[in-house]
């Protein structure tokens, strides 16, 4: 379990540092250059070819959690970040990084569409 520990009003940085090392080994979904702020990313591809990149993320500075976005990518390299096609919250870092698997599948699988629209 992560160590939570409270400095100056605010939690440590060391309460992720344990998921920002960690790089999820998930099949066909290769892992991307991690963000600052990045628990994991990897590129998706549905069955057509389509490329998407889901990011999971610490947003707790602005109060909206843990963050698992998806975005569009072109051309193989660039993501689209104004693009993005969804983002589900997440409580806790453990919950988020399931998300993140979660959502990869469904992109695998072909069904983003739906998933996005069970969302509304």
């Amino acid at each position: 379990m992560p160590n939570n520990d409270i400095v100056d009003g605010s939690q440590s940085s060391t309460a992720i540092d344990q998921y920002q090392s960690h790089r999820l080994d998930i099949p066909n979904a290769p892992p991307i250059r991690l963000q600052t702020l990045d628990l994991s990313r990897n590129v998706a591809i549905d069955p057509k070819g389509k490329r998407f990149v889901v990011a999971t993320f610490d947003d707790r500075h602005i109060g909206r959690g843990f963050v698992t976005a998806v975005y569009p990518q072109q051309n193989g390299y660039l993501t689209l970040v104004r693009l993005t096609i969804c983002e589900l919250r997440s409580e806790t870092p453990e919950d988020a990084l399931q998300k993140h698997v979660q959502v990869i599948r469904t992109i695998q699988q072909g069904k983003l569409n739906d998933f996005v629209k069970s969302l509304q």
